[in-house]
């Protein structure tokens, strides 16, 4: 097998020193264009390729010019686009960006990171499962920045970018009251996500602001899919007193729910999606913003690479309500009814 052609190879083949090829292939512009050219055909013509991670070995102090992502599951519309968001800034800061699900999952959480971190990554944009996140402290310790982003991680005390999970949900529940809801059902994700958490204390907010007392039976708590979600909402439809408005907690759920949700049902969902605007009636949400999200973490993560030391700050997107008709439905105590 022949062997893998090294700069000395490259140096002897355009008749150069060792010195200035590694100025040409680090993209030193001092290089005469002459001699440049001549390094760069002799690269081509033996197929060289830079060890980077041989040079990163060499040079503890140089950066690898490689960031972790972890997100929940990279297939969800609003995690792609916050891995999409972030990649961008990474290509314009000459970085590559290496992207891990954890599936809501610790252990997964635990051994993704610790690849990511054997790759030597200069940070990590992480979006936190529930959990103790304890074990990251060697990790940022040893020189790694980490970004935490669309959930906080309890514990750790590193930049965060969120949105006001409580508010943007107690303004929802606001509106359901105001047009003349008092049954209103909750159907969320784990409360163990920190998110999700802020989401249910949102709505239990509302609800005591407007004398309501919150009913158990109208919650359902831990739904993963559509189809959990489906079935969730109708069993709280066939409770005896069944509620006359529904939010879901994010938009896996949403989907599952308006799979089976009668029209006469007042609904508003966290996060908006493919297809939301043009259902009948058209879906009301709470929307976020993930290329925002995921470009202000990318931002906080290079600003920490490059020497930021400031102290740790979260960051608070905003959401906004948009009312497209689902979310406006009266119920029986609306003014008028």
């Amino acid at each position: 097998m022949a062997s893998r052609p090294t700069m000395k190879d490259v140096a002897a083949e355009a008749g150069v020193g060792v010195m200035t090829v590694s100025r040409v292939v680090n993209g030193d512009p001092g290089v005469a264009p002459a001699t440049a050219a001549r390094v760069e055909e002799a690269v081509r013509r033996l197929g060289y390729h830079r060890d980077d991670v041989a040079r990163q070995l060499r040079r503890t102090d140089q950066l690898s010019q490689t960031i972790g992502l972890m997100v929940d599951h990279v297939a969800d519309p609003f995690m792609a686009a916050i891995a999409s968001a972030a990649e961008d800034v990474a290509r314009q800061r000459d970085s590559v960006v290496l992207i891990g699900s954890s599936r809501d999952d610790l252990r997964r959480e635990h051994e993704v990171v610790a690849a990511f971190t054997a790759r030597r990554i200069d940070g990590l944009i992480l979006t936190p499962v529930a959990g103790s996140h304890r074990f990251l402290r060697s990790t940022i310790e040893q020189g790694t920045k980490v970004v935490c982003v669309d959930r906080a991680a309890p514990g750790l005390d590193v930049d965060t970018v969120v949105v006001d999970n409580f508010e943007a949900v107690q303004n929802a529940v606001r509106q359901l009251v105001a047009n003349g809801h008092r049954r209103i059902g909750y159907l969320g994700d784990r409360q163990e996500i920190w998110a999700v958490a802020e989401r249910y204390r949102g709505y239990l907010a509302a609800l005591e602001a407007a004398g309501i007392e919150a009913d158990p039976a109208l919650v359902r708590h831990g739904l993963r899919s559509g189809p959990d979600a489906g079935a969730a909402v109708t069993e709280i439809l066939s409770a005896s007193e069944p509620p006359t408005a529904v939010l879901a907690s994010n938009d896996i759920v949403a989907i599952g729910v308006l799979a089976v949700l009668p029209p006469h049902i007042a609904f508003i969902s966290f996060d908006d999606f493919t297809l939301a605007a043009r259902m009948t009636p058209p879906v009301t949400v709470i929307a976020q913003d993930p290329v925002a999200i995921g470009t202000t973490a990318a931002h906080l993560l290079f600003g920490r690479i490059h020497g930021d030391t400031s102290p740790p700050r979260t960051i608070v997107m905003p959401t906004t309500l948009i009312p497209r008709g689902s979310g406006e439905i009266p119920g029986p105590y609306a003014q008028g009814s």
